[in-house]
């Protein structure tokens, strides 16, 4: 059986005010996103856990070369922990709602803990190095998937987009960050990098632990059928739900092409410079837009946009992600790409907070898990079958060529992708059977086509009843 679903209520089973529902409507404050405790729990965790990711990253790169003095060697060290999303993603993320989240977050901390702090205490092979970093990262799509669940139960109506936005922008600041940290620390001492990253995740757990409160999983054991039948009733309720198909299916599009510059960033600086230090700087200077982009654009859209304006967006943001790109076409300089790479990261970010709002709100509680890792690993897949395809034809043609045809077929794609988008009233109606409590399995029939009846009496399709239906964050025409 599914687990059964208690959005649309508070913790205490009472349901949603109209003070509450007003308050969520309007558009939220960063003030008010950071005024909750556990947000701050949350947050704080979060960013500590990522910045020492990307220094253990920089650092585990730098002491597998020197271990082997392999690039490819390195290479995996880096690769390996986008395993776990690729291989068993959403399978990893199911065991996430079986058990409370705040649960699966501190024992994830405490696990990636012990390994990490292992790596740095103790000398061991590089074989058995990529062992130990690949069970680490088997905890970060439980962990991942739990934080993005408990979000909606900490933050509702628009401080849940605003709260988003935080946490993507403060993402890529601590990729940033990070990277150039670890790199420093990894040259020299890479150990000392990797007990940091242990400390964070102590630190982490601490904060989760103390700071979130406790709440029952969102799958009784009553409910809990097969581990793979779970996980398959995520990619269920994702791709047969309309709504959330759509939803899925443009961010995916999305992913095809942000990522680009950035995975394109070495060889296409290669053909810009002249020396070694022009090409590093023309290197540096592509991959860093894109997370500026990502940061400046997540930050004014949350704080500039009304919620109504964020959502109507969406779609033009969605296709001005690819479209920034195909100037390319005409071989621009170092600078030039940069400014591609950095209006495109700015449109995702634009997008992608409003639309993972609009599809919480379209998913039932106790799915939000397992939904959550069906698109991680989606997006995961997009991102890296988007640089090898680009990297296989930039083989053999140009990357200016490479990158503006691949861009432009992407607008189109986009635009495709965009006319299966929901109507306000079908996606209100999806909203309003997932919010329903008791719910107990996915909503996965069109609720627009379903009759509605009241007391026994037939009131008409959904279609014409939904203006009824009174939600917290509602689409509008």
């Amino acid at each position: 059986m599914s687990p059964q679903v208690t959005a649309g209520w508070d913790d205490g089973g009472s349901p949603v005010s109209d003070e509450a529902r007003a308050a969520a409507e309007r558009q939220a404050t960063f003030r008010e996103v950071f005024s909750q405790p556990e947000y701050r729990a949350v947050f704080i965790a979060s960013a500590l856990s990522w910045f020492g990711d990307y220094v253990a990253k920089a650092a585990v790169t730098v002491l597998v070369y020197d271990q082997t003095q392999s690039v490819a060697m390195s290479a995996a060290a880096f690769a390996i922990s986008y395993l776990p999303w690729l291989l068993g993603g959403p399978l990893l993320a199911t065991v996430a709602e079986r058990h409370p989240y705040r649960t699966v977050m501190v024992s994830a901390d405490l696990v990636r803990m012990v390994l990490v702090g292992s790596i740095a205490l103790i000398e061991m092979p590089a074989p058995l190095l990529l062992v130990v970093i690949f069970l680490c990262t088997l905890a970060n799509p439980p962990s991942q998937a739990a934080r993005s669940a408990l979000l909606p139960l900490i933050l509702t109506g628009d401080r849940l987009v605003v709260g988003l936005s935080v946490n993507l922008t403060t993402g890529q600041a601590a990729q940033v960050v990070g990277y150039v940290a670890g790199a420093a620390i990894a040259a020299a001492n890479p150990r000392l990098a990797l007990a940091i990253d242990a400390g964070t995740y102590a630190v982490s757990a601490v904060l989760i632990r103390l700071g979130v409160r406790d709440r029952p999983p969102a799958m009784t054991a009553a409910h809990r059928s097969h581990l793979l039948r779970e996980t398959a009733d995520g990619f269920h309720i994702v791709f047969g739900t309309p709504v959330l198909r759509s939803i899925a299916l443009l961010v995916f599009a999305a992913m095809l092409f942000a990522v680009v510059p950035e995975g394109l960033a070495a060889a296409w600086a290669a053909t810009l410079g002249a020396n070694e230090a022009e090409r590093g700087f023309s290197q540096a200077l592509i991959m860093a837009a894109s997370p500026a982009g990502y940061i400046i654009g997540g930050l004014a859209t949350a704080r500039l946009l009304r919620p109504d304006l964020r959502r109507a967006l969406i779609r033009p943001f969605a296709v001005l992600a690819p479209l920034s790109l195909v100037p390319a076409l005409f071989s621009p300089s170092a600078v030039g790409i940069a400014v591609m790479a950095a209006i495109c990261g700015f449109a995702v970010a634009g997008m992608m907070p409003a639309a993972n709002g609009l599809f919480v709100q379209a998913l039932p509680h106790g799915f939000r898990a397992r939904a959550f890792g069906v698109m991680q690993s989606g997006t995961q897949i997009m991102q890296g079958a988007a640089v090898l395809a680009t990297g296989v034809l930039a083989e053999h043609n140009p990357i200016p060529q490479v990158v503006g045809l691949w861009s432009l077929a992407g607008v189109v794609l986009i635009l495709l992708a965009a006319t299966q988008w929901p109507s306000a009233d079908r996606f209100n109606a999806t909203a309003a059977a997932a919010n329903q409590p008791g719910l107990a399995q996915p909503p996965v029939p069109d609720p627009l086509d379903e009759p509605v009846r009241q007391n026994g009496a037939h009131q008409g399709d959904a279609r014409d009843v939904v203006e009824q239906v009174q939600l917290p964050g509602k689409m509008e025409r």
